[in-house]
């Protein structure tokens, strides 16, 4: 359902069903969703390397972070302004890359929208509700295999090498996560409007 944010100043879709959280504390994210085909097939290749994190293929924005309940209108607010105020861009994703010996992780490379996806993960970090310590430096990327025996890093770094899709970036998703169902969209933030 279209529906209006922060007073008509940007269009989301809320995909929640108007189920407000349980509990204290709600597990969230943020991503851009990568569209189809291409979703698909990064997604069916992280299922087939056996990785158990494997959710559908997606860059990164704001990784998992507990907030407080009470604070989620405050942040869908925020997120509301930060993509009223970014406009849609193209994304290219090329070729392969990892994060070893670091982290077990082989990922699809962002090969151009690499400062408008670092612009996007700063502008949502900028509020007190969602600013975290980070492990890492942000670095936007496509996870594919993650956590599984290094043969199968290795199969899937030179299976995905010659991987490349470009898309325009219009939106992005706020998922949330109760602890007992997978992660779950709850609302896209159309970039612009």
């Amino acid at each position: 359902m279209d529906g209006s944010v922060a007073g008509g100043a940007a269009r989301s879709v809320d995909r929640s069903g108007g189920v407000p959280p349980t509990g204290d504390t709600i597990q969230i994210g943020i991503a851009v969703d990568i569209p189809e085909p291409w979703g698909a097939q990064l997604t069916r290749r992280r299922v087939e390397a056996g990785d158990p994190l494997a959710v559908p293929a997606h860059v990164t924005l704001l990784g998992p972070t507990e907030i407080r309940s009470a604070s989620l209108p405050a942040v869908e607010r925020h997120l509301a302004d930060v993509a009223a105020t970014h406009l849609p861009f193209a994304l290219h994703l090329r070729g392969t890359g990892t994060f070893r010996p670091v982290t077990q992780v082989v990922f699809v490379a962002v090969a151009a929208g690499i400062s408008e996806c670092e612009l996007l993960a700063a502008a949502i970090t900028a509020t007190p509700d969602l600013h975290r310590k980070a492990r890492f430096p942000y670095h936007p990327h496509v996870t594919v295999a993650q956590d599984v025996a290094p043969e199968t890093l290795d199969r899937v770094y030179e299976d995905l090498a010659d991987f490349s899709a470009m898309f325009e970036v219009d939106a992005f998703t706020l998922f949330s996560h109760s602890g007992e169902a997978r992660w779950q969209p709850r609302r896209d933030f159309r970039l612009g409007i």
